[in-house]
Parts: C-alpha cells; sequence; structure tokens
C-alpha cells in the first residue's frame, strides 16, 4: 500500500501549519477591507489588497507593540476591527498511563518516530488581543486535560488558525478536546460542538475552519481514510447541518471556496482525489486524481482554476479548470508542473503568477493561465527553513523563515529581494496583515509592525 507508507516515511512538520468568471467566497469581509478573518486571509488568498503596509522592520525599527503569548501555537493570528484572536496551547505534567492512540499502517502498528505530547496534559487556549496597543483583553481556556493523539515535535496542538464573522469567534484545535468552540467578541463562550476525534497518524492537527454564509465547514481526514470526513456545522448553534464521508487519508490542508459563476464550490486536497463539493449541501460537485503526495498545502484558485498542488513524495502542481461534473481528470486539467513545491507551506498566487515554494525558501514563478515557466531558483540571501507561508500585498511578497527573518520579494517576472526583516525569535506561524499592520506570531511572542508605531512596546 503505496499510497499510506507515503505519508508516514518522513517527518511531516506542520503548523500549519492556501478573476473572470470566478470570485472567491468566504463568510468574512468584502475584498479591500482591513478584516484578516481566516486562514490566509479573507479570501482564503494570502493576499491583502492593502498599500499602506510597511516593508522594513527590526528589533528595534517599526514595531509598535510586542506581547507575550504563553504557550504554543502555530495558528495564524487573524483580525477583525481592533480585535485579535490566536490559539495556544500550554502544555502540562506528565499523566500517568496517557497515550496516543493506536495507528496502522497496512495492518502495522506504526508509532512515527517524532510523535510527543500525548503523555501529557494539555490546555487549550483561546487569546483576544486588542489590535491598537497589544493588551490582552481575555483568554479563554477551552480545554483542559488529555489529548487523543501526538503531535510532530516541531508542531503543536493549536496549529489550526481561528476564524471570525465579525460576530463569534470560531477555534478549532483538529479534533482534541470537545471539538470546536464558539465565543463571542466578549470571550463568552457561546456553544461547543464533539465533531469527533480524528486520528492523524501521531501528527497532530492542521487543517483551519473555512467558513461560508451560515456554515463553519471542517475538513477532517484520519490515517488510512476509513473514517474521513467533511463536515458543516450551523455558525449560531453549532448543530451538524450536512456530513459528507470522504475515502482520503489523513490530510492537514485546508478547504477553500470559490464562487464559478452562480454555484459555490468548496475545494479539498487530497493524496487520492481533489474534491469539490457544493458548500450548501456537501454533494460531490466533482474530483479528479489526487496528487499523490501527502495534503497540507492550501489549495489556490484564481482565472477560471484551481491550483492543487503538495512537496512529497511527489512535488506536483496542478491547475483544474473549475466548474466541472464528475471525473474531470482527463477532461479539465489544463496543466501540470512537477518541480519547487514545499513539504508544509502553501505557495501563492498573485495577480499573473504563481509563486511555488520549496521549504528552504526557493521561489519559482509560473504563468497562471498557461503553466509556463517564468523563472526558476529564485533565492534568499542566507539559507533557512520555513514553516510560514507566504502572503503578498501592493506587488510585495512575505516569506517568513523558522529564524524569524522576513524576505521581502518584487512580485512579478524578475526575482528581486528588496529587504530582509527580523523579529529576533523564531516564527513558525504564517504573518496576518489588517489595517496597515503585519502581525508576526514568534515562538514566544505577538509583533505588531507598523511605519511610525506611537504605542510603546510592551514586553517582558
Amino acid at each position: 500500500m503505496r499510497r499510506v507508507s507515503t505519508l508516514t516515511l518522513s517527518a511531516l512538520t506542520l503548523c500549519l501549519i492556501a478573476p473572470v468568471a470566478f470570485r472567491l467566497f468566504s463568510g468574512a469581509a468584502a475584498p479591500g477591507a482591513t478584516n484578516w478573518s481566516q486562514w490566509r486571509g479573507p479570501e482564503g488568498t494570502g493576499v491583502s489588497s492593502e498599500t499602506n503596509v510597511p516593508a522594513e522592520w527590526g528589533v528595534d525599527k517599526n514595531i509598535k507593540w510586542k506581547t507575550p503569548i504563553a504557550g504554543r501555537g502555530h495558528s495564524q493570528p487573524i483580525v477583525w476591527g481592533n480585535r485579535i484572536f490566536l490559539t495556544t496551547d500550554v502544555e502540562g505534567e506528565v499523566v500517568p498511563g496517557a497515550k496516543a492512540v493506536e495507528h496502522k499502517i497496512g495492518g502495522q502498528v506504526f508509532v512515527h518516530p517524532d510523535s510527543v505530547g500525548a503523555n501529557r496534559k494539555h490546555t487549550f487556549k483561546v487569546v483576544c488581543v486588542d489590535r491598537d496597543t497589544g493588551k490582552i483583553l481575555w483568554e479563554q481556556t477551552a480545554y483542559d486535560g488529555a489529548v487523543y493523539d501526538n503531535r510532530h515535535r516541531k508542531g503543536s496542538y493549536a496549529a489550526p488558525t481561528p476564524a471570525t464573522d465579525g460576530n463569534y469567534v470560531y477555534a478549532w484545535f483538529g479534533g482534541e478536546g470537545d471539538g470546536l468552540y464558539c465565543y463571542d467578541f466578549k470571550g463568552k463562550p457561546v456553544w461547543k460542538t464533539a465533531v469527533g476525534k480524528i486520528a492523524n497518524v501521531g501528527m497532530g492537527p492542521g487543517t483551519s475552519p473555512a467558513l461560508f454564509e451560515n456554515l463553519v465547514i471542517l475538513q477532517c481526514d484520519e490515517d488510512e481514510g476509513k473514517n474521513s470526513f467533511i463536515v458543516a456545522l450551523d455558525k449560531k448553534t453549532g448543530k451538524e447541518v450536512w456530513k459528507t464521508p470522504r475515502k482520503v487519508q489523513a490530510n492537514w490542508s485546508t478547504p477553500l471556496v470559490v464562487r464559478v459563476g452562480p454555484r459555490a464550490e468548496l475545494i479539498t486536497s487530497g493524496n487520492e482525489l481533489i474534491v469539490s463539493y457544493d458548500p450548501k449541501t456537501g454533494k460531490e460537485l466533482w474530483t479528479a486524481k489526487g496528487h499523490g503526495s501527502n495534503a497540507i498545502a492550501t489549495p489556490l484558485a484564481g482565472h477560471g482554476m484551481v491550483f492543487v498542488y503538495a512537496g512529497f513524495p511527489v512535488k506536483k502542481t496542478m491547475a483544474i479548470k473549475l466548474g466541472g461534473s464528475g471525473d474531470v481528470t482527463n477532461s479539465n486539467v489544463a496543466w501540470q508542473y512537477d518541480k519547487g513545491t514545499a513539504y508544509v507551506p502553501s505557495s501563492i498566487l498573485y495577480g499573473d503568477y504563481v509563486y511555488l515554494m520549496s521549504d528552504r525558501g526557493i521561489l519559482t514563478c509560473l504563468d497562471a493561465k498557461t503553466g509556463k515557466v517564468v523563472y526558476e531558483g529564485g533565492r534568499i540571501p542566507a539559507p533557512a527553513t520555513f514553516t510560514a507561508s507566504p502572503v503578498a500585498f501592493d506587488g510585495k511578497l512575505l516569506l517568513t523563515s523558522e529564524d524569524g527573518d522576513t524576505y521581502v520579494i518584487k512580485a512579478g517576472p524578475n526575482h528581486e529581494v528588496i529587504a530582509t526583516n527580523s523579529v529576533g525569535e523564531p516564527v513558525y506561524a504564517s504573518p496576518a496583515i489588517s489595517g496597515g499592520m503585519i502581525f508576526i506570531r514568534g515562538e514566544k511572542n505577538l509583533y505588531c509592525i507598523a511605519a511610525n508605531p506611537k504605542v510603546a512596546r510592551r514586553q517582558k
């Protein structure tokens, strides 16, 4: 069973963590607004329409504030108005007898050498921070106790990014704890819903909630895919609206909602299958043969197509025309490219170009419509490793390394590094952009980057 063994023979490093004729769709603010309301922003693309964002900063330059965040978390900060929300996991003492769920691959018991965490107590928290001052306004303990599965030693149970519709905040820890949690903007618990325990071959969670109209959608793929599903919950009540089984193995990719003419499509990545669903009902619209790799990166969409890609064991990017029905493998795959993709970070579509990024920050620029190579081997000034996904604004791409260095790359057909900036500590979470500011979550602190900051840095 090679399709399963390829999932587990390497060290998955998660943080997760992804036009004419169609538009992207979300429950967030309209395009052009300053709210960064979910994973990869209001449209799920990583692209901001803002133009007043600083492109240079350092430990003593353009840092408006710096706020310590307890615990460990790779979730991206989200922003609505003057509120920032993020999740964190505070790891506690060893719990005698506690251990992860058993995993079997091809009928054999499997334990990944980098799996840790299930033998300890964990406290999952949702934190709200004032956008302008960095003051922690409230924090809520969503769950306190044992966990179901291990995580990768480099990962976090607080890897999924929360989402907000401006009324409520939806926090997800990948099936750990009590499921999906809903809070109002004052931190009051509104509801929580048990979605089901999810075994991720001991690598921990990665996929984030996606919003569509009155729904919160969760992609829940596990181990060999025998019990995988995708589910939609009512945003106001947490009640299940629809649930669709999937024969897709463990997956850390976040689904993407796009609108194609009069209909919306919910695009999901997968080793075996790429599947488009009707987000209103969960009905399958079309399928295509999967990329044959671990599904971690978030799909991209533009120019009437969805771009689905992966980086291990096969490096592959496929452009699939939207609006199809049935099996579209032979009819709607517009082009394919077999190099340049990362194992963990998502790539980015910005304007007419798809920028594929490797785990070392090497860029490949492709023409989005044709797949034609514009340039390959676009390098950063120093060797680095990346877990965060790139974001873009005002003709620039931001690539943030695990060292905490952000490389500002000029968007377009010619590769050029404009600036190298650092917050001075490791970074695994992807940046967020809102209100002319960049928010970077470091290993220990949350940073607000702003031009000509007027508020003193908060730090211990």
